[in-house]
């Protein structure tokens, strides 16, 4: 939360809430992280109308965690219909080597550059763009925005690093389709890594879902091992 805020953070009786203009699930869901005392049915009724009067879809980002837990099962009978399965992954950074550095720029503010690329690389509309540049503009931890270019300055891939205590969480990593799968995405990630190791972060920690397979493939391969799962539940 603290890594990509949203625009927008509610407590609610132990819930945290989050808004974001509607721009992805994670920065506009409810997350039952502590113990609630209100009625169960009251508090979800409560939530929507917070979300539907914004006019943003209701999603809740549920984890093993949930407080209460039954939650899932009863947003399930509220016609709450399961979505984008994701699974964190950890890596210990203690035996990470010094990747190559060649072509690789580094920027610990949000930079246009950086911002151009990542908007281009994932297609992100211009109503959206200024969603996300706000969130970015806000994040308050160390970060690392992260570009890899080739040797005529095209950009193959982007990434974003953002250090809080001993974790570096790795997010927005791209690569451009053409580029794919030629060990881009691995550099990129590689000199994250060190980026996040030579300014303290023992550990690293990203979000895959679970039906992107070569994002997968690519991590296991990193060293990459999964802590736990979580999972949308969106009101129909």
């Amino acid at each position: 939360m603290n890594a990509l805020p949203a625009l927008q953070t509610q407590i609610y009786d132990g819930w945290i809430l989050r808004f974001a203009a509607g721009y992805t699930k994670r920065a506009n869901s409810i997350n039952p992280i502590y113990f609630s005392h209100e009625d169960l049915q009251s508090k979800i009724e409560n939530s929507e109308h917070m979300y539907l009067e914004r006019n943003i879809k209701v999603v809740y980002k549920i984890t093993p965690q949930a407080s209460p837990s039954n939650l899932d099962s009863v947003l399930e009978k509220f016609g709450y219909s399961l979505e984008g399965t994701t699974s964190v992954q950890v890596l210990t950074l203690l035996e990470t080597e010094a990747p190559s550095e060649s072509n690789v720029f580094i920027y610990n503010q949000l930079h246009e550059n950086w911002f151009r690329n990542f908007c281009l690389l994932n297609h992100i509309s211009d109503h959206d763009q200024t969603i996300l540049k706000k969130m970015l503009e806000n994040i308050i931890p160390d970060r690392c925005f992260m570009l890899l270019t080739d040797d005529s300055g095209t950009v193959l891939a982007c990434g974003l690093g953002v250090l809080e205590g001993e974790y570096l969480g790795l997010f927005n990593i791209v690569t451009q389709e053409k580029f794919r799968n030629q060990g881009y995405g691995a550099k990129l990630i590689k000199n994250l890594l060190h980026w996040g190791k030579e300014n303290g972060a023992k550990n690293a920690y990203l979000q895959v879902i679970l039906s992107n397979a070569p994002a997968l493939n690519l991590y296991a391969k990193l060293g990459f091992e999964e802590k736990y799962k979580y999972w949308y539940r969106i009101k129909n």
